[in-house]
């Protein structure tokens, strides 16, 4: 599972919005990027820091895009033994849901700090609305992204390489406190592949992993970053830079 909720609270289906991870009250999420590779532990701080005050109601949601440099995380599920090269990057124990993955230049990391009070109070829902934020992304791209029922992330059909194969092209593992979500999304634009070598991505051994390049799809990071921003306001509401 990719989620993690420190919340015992039951969800609320009541009172719902009519595109459900919109806002009643039409309030802006503040969109932030980062041009330069931001350290791990640095953009675990910034997270900490603004999901309490997004909670406290003393700032805006925010979404912030950005990539890491080369390193490994560990979710909570992670098993030990999906750590092919420990020595290779460096590796970072998280909170948030899911198994190990790698994330890199070339990678756009998209982290989603929202108040699911100010919004819809059902996690499962918060998640398939992610996918489908990258899902709609992929399409403004000519690239066909697909949900899975058993795996939680989107994946692409590789008819080219054999029947039923298929490549992760993005991840998705979260953790909601107080109902304030943090962590989010990695989207494979341009990063290397082969530094997916030293981890089981996500647990999952029997598919691979691709990206915009490896399907043929060269984009700039800044010509994604405008389709991100475009369709997420089409699933939850306006931003502001």
């Amino acid at each position: 599972m990719t989620s993690n909720n420190d919340d015992n609270n039951s969800i609320d289906p009541t009172n719902s919005p009519s595109t459900p991870m919109m806002t009643s009250t039409g309030e802006s999420v503040d969109w932030i990027i980062s041009d330069r590779l931001i350290p791990y532990p640095d953009a675990m701080v910034f997270m900490e820091n603004r999901i309490a005050a997004i909670a406290k109601g003393e700032a805006n949601e925010c979404v912030w895009l950005l990539e890491h440099p080369p390193l490994y995380t560990a979710g909570t599920s992670a098993n030990p033994a999906d750590l092919v090269a420990p020595d290779r990057f460096d590796v970072f124990t998280t909170g948030r849901g899911g198994q190990y993955t790698y994330h890199g230049p070339g990678q756009r990391i998209a982290y989603v700090m929202l108040d699911l009070k100010r919004r819809r109070q059902d996690i499962r829902l918060f998640v398939e609305s992610l996918e489908a934020w990258i899902i709609n992304t992929l399409a403004e791209h000519n690239i066909k992204g697909e949900r899975r029922k058993d795996r939680v992330g989107v994946w692409v059909a590789r008819p080219e390489k054999g029947t039923d194969v298929e490549d992760k092209i993005a991840a998705i593992g979260i953790r909601v406190r107080k109902w304030v979500t943090f962590h989010g999304i990695s989207l494979n634009i341009e990063p290397d592949l082969d530094h997916y070598s030293g981890i089981v991505p996500c647990g999952i051994a029997k598919h691979g992993v691709t990206s915009f390049v490896d399907l043929g799809y060269p984009v700039a990071m800044p010509d994604v970053d405008m389709t991100l921003r475009e369709e997420f306001e089409q699933l939850f509401g306006p931003t502001v830079r």
